[in-house]
């Protein structure tokens, strides 16, 4: 078992990053808020799971091995698979997923696309007792005053200059993305914004100067 990688970043997209460990480039997949933290050239350290298929291997990369054991319990969910799972903390942080488990908040996992009430409920009823928050300072429900109030717009600038942005033009276009969409900005989820913002600026088509660069 592959439990964690550390090496040189080799390249980082928008769902999945390579990291050279001893010469071989080992690709994973892994959430916006785990991109984020790595960059290009740079070293970098994921915890990791294989998950095994009939027809593929793919490996899962995480930020910590909090994110990892919630994932892992997710995929113990009857019908939630690593893409739905990986989605799920995408859009909230692994207390977050503690504390709507706990609470019986079905509510906060229909915030996750493709989940809806049915799978909402199942979520809420097989996680029960299987996840309970652990207290983590600052991390309370998703959709928390403070991101409310615009702490995610960080979180978003890095994760675009890791994709090759600049500051100065991540963050002028993630204002230029939300005019139109307020919404988000209130919502103050990372993946949903970092998304509208990519949608913005054309899909790729408006990439960034380095972003054909080797590296």
């Amino acid at each position: 078992m592959i439990s964690f990688l550390r090496g040189a970043v080799a390249h980082v997209g928008l769902s999945a990053a390579v990291i050279d460990v001893g010469g071989v480039g080992m690709s994973f997949a892994a959430t916006p808020r785990t991109l984020a933290g790595l960059r290009v050239g740079e070293e970098g350290t994921v915890q990791t799971l294989l998950v095994v298929r009939e027809d593929s291997l793919t490996l899962y990369g995480f930020a910590s091995s909090e994110e990892r054991e919630v994932f892992e319990v997710l995929l113990g969910v009857a019908g939630v698979g690593p893409r739905l799972a990986l989605a799920v903390l995408a859009v909230h942080s692994p207390e977050a997923v503690r504390v709507a488990a706990h609470s019986e908040d079905a509510k906060t996992f229909t915030k996750v696309p493709g989940i809806g009430p049915k799978v909402g409920a199942r979520l809420v009823l097989e996680l029960k007792g299987k996840l309970v928050p652990l207290g983590a300072p600052g991390e309370a429900a998703p959709s928390s005053a403070g991101s409310a109030q615009g702490a995610w717009k960080p979180q978003v600038v890095e994760a675009m200059t890791s994709l090759g942005w600049s500051e100065k033009d991540a963050s002028s276009s993630i204002d230029r993305a939300l005019e139109d969409r307020p919404e988000l900005a209130e919502a103050g989820s990372v993946p949903e914004i970092l998304r509208a913002t990519l949608r913005w600026l054309g899909q790729g088509a408006r990439t960034p100067a380095k972003a054909g660069a080797r590296g």
